[in-house]
């Protein structure tokens, strides 16, 4: 007996724990498309780029299953590759099934395009992927397996397989092509020689990245209590510790909490688990990153420990959340870290989230005071999508008060606006029915709106919180501080468009209001807020907010730029504030 190629890799993919795909419809996917829909849940969205993005939050929620995303060759393809690099940039498994013309249509003898549509997937996404490979032949269950498994095991990434329409439609015998592959490889953790490290400091500092669980977090949760280090994590760890933890000590980045990056430059030792400590983690002077301390990296992937940046005195090629259990467990508290506990607890206390700089223009709000407001105002099952680029991202980053059992996900290396909506999808989709936060700021929204039609037609909790100043706001902040306010195409006036946001919103069907400063006590709001389906709440933003504290930068006179290290951040401290919350630096390294 045969079966067509299609329905056989669909089964296989079922098998591996595929429950859901995200899709846009296209003729050279026609048989994929047919073996999809009677094994999984399909879920069609506007553009491909949603559905990439889409399946990365599905699958960075942690749901029970997995999804894939699915499209069409040419513009299908052309359209989805923001998606792929943004999860490569983040690590994290996103696999793409592609379809592509006929093999005998494929291009050859250097002509550009023979078959309709046809354009070379494999070596647009080659560069994002882990694996991207096309098959001109049906392969078998345990090729097919090894390239998956390729995105999942050691340091995450996209896969991108593309097949062949006839390919897909081939019969097939199943006893020829169905062995399965290995099972998944675990790699070894390390714990031993790090609690020495941190049993020898006075001023130690966990960092715990995105490369660590949820689960292994909540795990090592206990002895980390127990031991009474200071744990703080980063953006794409955000929701591995809650934040009324006592030993949490906040989000250090370039944009981060200022205590926690006061703090971290006085440490002693920082043992950076799961976290490529990447540049905008250390800040670009990374010469300057955690100066006084000996600084322990455990990392998955050898590259990144040996990149150079910032300084490691100890790398360590491990599985992350491993070693987090294990050390947790075999590390001694140590005395001597009583004082550290105490001094941290008392600069967060110095160094509040809001800081008074940032005082908002007559009717609009302070986006630090709502977006602290509004974390503490979230259920402790809500899910958080903060969008990935803009103020409306640092802001959340610097003031969200994270609870436990809040999932966050975010997408940070590629910065590209545009991802909230998406993401928040995905999300939703992953966890029906729970409440699925979404914080955009307007010009990034505007680039995947269409996207609110995936939102009504499925119903989905996704409660948008679109922070409206007219435009992009980090872009006409750098054209104000570098360029003297010469402004171009970040607002209406320096020609960039924006639509009535009620209007579009009441377009799709969705219910929308503009907050005002009594939005928290406000009985519509928190009826809305409150209610099952969708609602859009716009948040005005006065266009020239500024958003502070950040990592200043200058331009030198070779045009290049020079940064500030992570304790100096804008506006300076005052003279007697940075010699109480930095008495273990110089007074030069204070300055």
């Amino acid at each position: 007996m045969t079966t067509k190629y299609s329905e056989l890799l669909v089964g296989w993919l079922k098998e591996l724990g595929y429950t859901h795909c995200f899709f846009v419809a296209g003729g050279n996917i026609m048989h994929l498309l047919d073996g999809v829909r009677r094994e999984m849940v399909c879920i069609p969205t506007v553009h491909e780029v949603a559905a990439g993005i889409a399946t990365e939050y599905f699958n960075e929620t942690e749901p029970q299953g997995r999804a894939f995303a699915l499209v069409t060759a040419g513009p299908g393809l052309t359209n989805i590759v923001t998606a792929l690099a943004g999860a490569y940039l983040e690590s994290r498994e996103l696999l793409v099934i592609g379809g592509q013309v006929k093999a005998s249509d494929l291009a050859d003898g250097g002509i550009r395009q023979r078959g309709i549509q046809e354009v070379d997937g494999v070596a647009l996404a080659a560069p994002v992927c882990v694996a991207a490979q096309r098959f001109e032949t049906p392969a078998p269950r345990a090729e097919i397996e090894r390239l998956i498994r390729l995105g999942r095991e050691g340091r995450p990434g996209p896969v991108f397989l593309e097949f062949c329409l006839d390919v897909q439609g081939a019969p097939v015998d199943p006893a020829a092509l169905g062995v399965a592959g290995r099972t998944a490889v675990a790699i070894d953790p390390v714990g031993a020689d790090i609690a020495s490290q941190l049993e020898a400091s006075s001023r130690p500092v966990l960092l715990i990245g995105g490369g660590v669980s949820r689960a292994d977090a909540e795990a090592a949760l206990p002895d980390l209590r127990r031991l009474g280090v200071p744990v703080m994590t980063t953006w794409n760890g955000i929701d591995r510790i809650a934040a009324d933890e006592d030993i949490w000590q906040g989000r250090p980045n370039t944009w981060g909490m200022r205590f926690a990056n006061v703090l971290l430059q006085q440490a002693d030792v920082v043992v950076a688990l799961g976290t490529r400590l990447g540049l905008q983690q250390t800040g670009f002077n990374w010469q300057q990153f955690a100066p006084q301390a000996k600084l322990v990296q455990v990392e998955i992937d050898p590259h990144e420990l040996a990149k150079g940046h910032p300084r490691v005195d100890v790398p360590v090629a491990a599985d992350a959340g491993a070693t987090l259990r294990l050390l947790a467990r075999n590390a001694k508290p140590e005395p001597q870290w009583a004082k550290w506990r105490e001094f941290c607890d008392q600069v967060r206390e110095l160094l509040p989230l809001v800081e008074e700089v940032n005082a908002p223009g007559e009717g609009s709000i302070d986006p630090f005071e709502f977006t602290l407001a509004l974390s503490l105002m979230a259920d402790k099952d809500d899910l958080v999508i903060p969008c990935s680029s803009g103020g409306a991202f640092t802001v959340a980053m610097q003031t969200w008060m994270q609870k436990a059992g809040q999932r966050i996900v975010t997408d940070k290396g590629l910065a590209s606006m545009g991802y909230g909506l998406s993401g928040a999808i995905g999300a939703a989709i992953a966890f029906p029915g729970q409440r699925t936060i979404h914080l955009e700021g307007d010009g990034g929204f505007a680039q995947n709106l269409q996207e609110m039609a995936t939102v009504r037609v499925n119903s989905l909790p996704i409660k948008t919180f679109l922070f409206a100043n007219d435009g992009y706001a980090s872009i006409r902040m750098t054209q104000r501080n570098y360029f003297d306010g010469h402004y171009l195409g970040c607002d209406t006036s320096s020609g960039l468009g924006s639509p009535d946001w009620p209007k579009l919103f009441e377009s799709f069907g969705v219910p929308a209001i503009t907050l005002g400063s009594d939005w928290a006590t406000s009985e519509p709001f928190l009826k809305l807020f409150a209610a099952p389906g969708p609602a859009a709440f716009i948040v005005p933003i006065d266009p020239e907010q500024t958003y502070f504290p950040k990592i200043s930068s200058r331009v030198t006179d070779s045009g290049s730029m020079e940064s500030n290290p992570l304790h100096m951040m804008t506006p300076d401290l005052s003279s007697e504030l940075a010699t109480k919350v930095l008495p273990h630096m110089t007074k030069e390294d204070r300055a």
